[in-house]
């Protein structure tokens, strides 16, 4: 019994026969078929891309998230320098004014 190969497929090549399924009139089958590999095999590799984009999704929104919240860290350090330097200037302008 001779068994075949395992073949190998580029990323690059995944996405564009993944791609190729949004055509019009275009089947999983008759994809599968042109391209020599299982309808299975390309619905795989389909769902694959689709969990891959969401993960990368989430990624995107959790680091704008965390980006977010260090943004709001650093204004509310900001706006508490600015009253104390209100502060001391109305200090020091009372001061300047007695002298």
């Amino acid at each position: 019994m001779n068994r075949q190969p395992r073949r190998n497929f580029t990323a690059e090549f995944k996405v564009q026969a993944v791609a190729r399924l949004s055509e019009p009139g275009v089947t999983q089958a008759s994809v599968a078929r042109e391209l020599g590999v299982s309808a299975s095999q390309l619905k795989g590799w389909r769902l694959e891309l689709a969990a891959a984009g969401s993960a990368e999704a989430i990624r995107r929104q959790r680091a704008e998230g965390a980006e977010l919240a260090d943004l709001r860290l650093e204004n509310r350090r900001l706006k508490e320098e600015v009253e104390v330097m209100r502060k001391a200037s109305a200090f020091f302008a009372q001061w300047a004014a007695k002298q």
